[in-house]
């Protein structure tokens, strides 16, 4: 009767991996002069432009929410500078962030109905 090596002796090496970069997401709400202005348009417009996943939508309140998912370096970016900023016409009054799920990056950027 014949013996057969492992399976794993006649393998290839496993092919190495490269890391995942380091990914991260955050829900924000904007306050202020934010809707009507464009405000969304321009958020997934910036946000694409870094690079980032998610989506923006208006609330009947009056905010944007927007969810940001992708490198940390640029959401803060975004939170911290641009966000707070936004297009000519906004006034914004707060920036409220908090955790998320990330999403996949390849789902791109999403403007979403009012909620």
């Amino acid at each position: 009767m014949a013996t057969s090596a492992p399976a794993d002796a006649a393998s290839p090496p496993a092919p190495q991996l490269k890391p995942e970069p380091a990914r991260k997401a955050v829900r924000v709400v904007v306050k202020g002069r934010v809707t009507g202005v464009g405000f969304r348009d321009w958020t997934a417009s910036t946000a694409e432009s870094l690079g980032l996943a998610g989506w923006v939508r208006n609330r009947r309140d009056g905010s944007v929410e927007t969810l940001l998912s992708g490198d940390p370096a640029k959401i803060e970016d975004m939170i911290t500078r641009r966000l707070p900023v936004g297009p000519p016409a906004a006034t914004v009054t707060a920036v409220v962030p908090s955790p998320a799920e990330p999403v996949d990056p390849s789902a791109g950027f999403e403007i979403k109905f009012t909620v």
